[in-house]
């Protein structure tokens, strides 16, 4: 597969919905759960819930989806996923990584944040990322729109000469937002920033 170049019209975008949970679970499995066997649920639950394992993570994952309480926009190479984005609303997605200088710096309230962007290992560095922000952007226009965040890594703090593995960019970069639509904010800890977008509904 290593190599391989994907035709754009062979990759689709799904909804996350009980009906494409294998497909999700799939790819969560081939990757031993997504950083330390998270199941994407880091963004779900606040402090005073971490202490969960893979399994409990799975669970609170698949029923969270099964309520219609998790969003992502998967991305599809046949009937196969090969990466997502997760979405919602901060209601949704309570939980956010320097949490506290983020909501010091908060006017409003995003409508909905983009938290978690999440690539098969074999198909890194193709652009599907950027697919699979687009594609969430899509279902939210489909949704009614709104002011959307995102939380990417901003490369130009960067220390020169130092690469950053993309199994590190759980949110993506400033450049693909920017590619995307999306405007620079403010900077939110020592590499990430904020960055909004307004999506009119469809």
């Amino acid at each position: 597969m290593s190599g391989t170049v994907i035709a754009s019209d062979e990759l689709t975008i799904r909804p996350l919905t009980a009906d494409t949970w294998p497909a999700f679970a799939d790819l969560v499995e081939r990757h031993g759960g997504v950083f330390g066997g998270c199941w994407c649920t880091w963004f779900h639950t606040l402090s005073r819930d971490k202490d969960r394992t893979y399994e409990s993570n799975r669970d609170l994952k698949r029923c969270l989806v099964e309520e219609g309480r998790a969003h992502a926009a998967l991305v599809f190479h046949g009937e196969e996923a090969v990466g997502w984005a997760e979405y919602g609303p901060p209601a949704e997605l309570p939980n956010i990584h320097h949490r506290q200088e983020y909501e010091a710096g908060m006017v409003r309230p995003p409508d909905y944040r983009v938290t978690c962007i999440f690539v098969d290992k074999r198909y890194r560095r193709r652009g599907v990322a950027a697919l699979a922000l687009r594609g969430a952007l899509d279902l939210i226009a489909e949704a009614g729109g709104g002011v959307v965040e995102g939380y990417p890594h901003d490369m130009a703090k960067q220390p020169e000469g130092k690469k950053m593995s993309s199994s590190f960019l759980y949110n993506g970069t400033r450049r693909m937002y920017e590619e995307a639509g999306f405007t620079f904010e403010r900077a939110k800890g020592q590499k990430n920033c904020v960055m909004t977008r307004t999506v009119a509904p469809t």
